[in-house]
């Protein structure tokens, strides 16, 4: 019988071992301060650093932001059930969660799609790249990002808890489609799949655009003359790249399997990968691979040991 006066919900995403649970609260609480700290040095050295005042780290110091917005939206909440031996979360306290966890999510694959656009521009028109990617052009995009996921967002969470619910346990660590698709009592999810549908043509429209431009990209990198040019243009590339790919594919594999019978182990570990792995490796990744990021960090350095 469906409940339509649900209060709140019971996360159950881990084992129900008290120990494991203390286990799973120390690596998530390692792993967001890690993603907490790497986002932050990049974006307080893209803010300080005039020389990093680039269309480049511009876009980077926004994929920063939403990174530590992201990681902040699920990771939090589940440390805290897990160190209180807690699983409830409140029926607006989830709604919010989802809402925030889709507006992220969209807004950082619209982002890595600018940032494609960026490194095409770069790489293959490299004379005009002042001329079009100025200031308010890199505003836009920006702004569209943003805009734009949080739209997709508020569509995912109406139309997700307009359902009426059979249960409220949620198979999962964070509230999120899938997982509130299998304790609908609803057998239709019109809203929902038109939702979806609008939500996979973005990602398609994004992938598509993403791989004509890598494929101009790589195709320049090829004709440089010098070994360290190609080996410059590819640092830049081909880690954005990777990430996005592991962002796209663990995230595509859990929503296709939304409407599935059952939870599994696999849903969980593709949930961890798509919102816990891209904002803790990107600013590894940008970092350790950048100098210009790793001379700004020596300056911050020896300026503070100044003072």
């Amino acid at each position: 019988m469906a409940n339509n006066t649900m209060t709140g919900f019971l996360l159950m995403g881990f084992s129900n071992t008290w120990e494991l649970w203390v286990l799973h609260a120390m690596l998530f609480l390692l792993i967001y301060l890690v993603a907490l700290m790497g986002n932050l040095i990049i974006f307080t050295l893209i803010t300080l650093d005039e020389h990093l005042h680039s269309p480049m780290y511009f876009f980077l110091k926004h994929l920063s932001l939403l990174d530590i917005c992201f990681i902040s939206t699920t990771l939090p909440k589940s440390i805290t059930n897990s160190l209180c031996s807690s699983r409830s979360i409140s029926f607006t306290g989830c709604a919010l969660q989802l809402f925030l966890v889709i507006f992220f999510a969209a807004s950082e694959l619209l982002l890595l799609t600018m940032m494609s656009y960026d490194r095409y521009v770069a790489i293959c028109q490299p004379l005009h790249y002042e001329v079009i990617m100025t200031r308010r052009t890199c505003m836009k995009m920006a702004t569209v990002s943003w805009i734009s996921g949080g739209l997709l967002g508020a569509l995912y969470s109406v139309s997700t808890f307009t359902l009426p619910f059979c249960s409220s346990v949620i198979h999962q660590f964070f509230c999120d489609v899938p997982a509130l698709l299998r304790i609908s009592c609803s057998e239709t999810y019109i809203a929902v799949d038109f939702t979806m549908a609008f939500g996979f043509a973005l990602e398609i429209f994004c992938l598509i655009y993403i791989t004509i431009s890598y494929s101009h990209i790589f195709s320049t990198v090829l004709k440089i003359p010098t070994t360290e040019g190609r080996s410059k243009a590819f640092s830049t590339c081909l880690p954005h790249l990777i990430v996005l790919m592991v962002f796209i594919t663990a995230g595509s594999i859990v929503y296709l399997n939304s409407q599935q019978g059952s939870d599994s182990i696999l849903d969980l570990l593709l949930s961890i990968i798509y919102t816990v792995v891209p904002p803790t490796l990107n600013p590894v990744i940008y970092s350790l691979r950048n100098k210009d990021i790793k001379t700004s960090l020596r300056k911050l350095i020896d300026w503070k040991h100044l003072l």
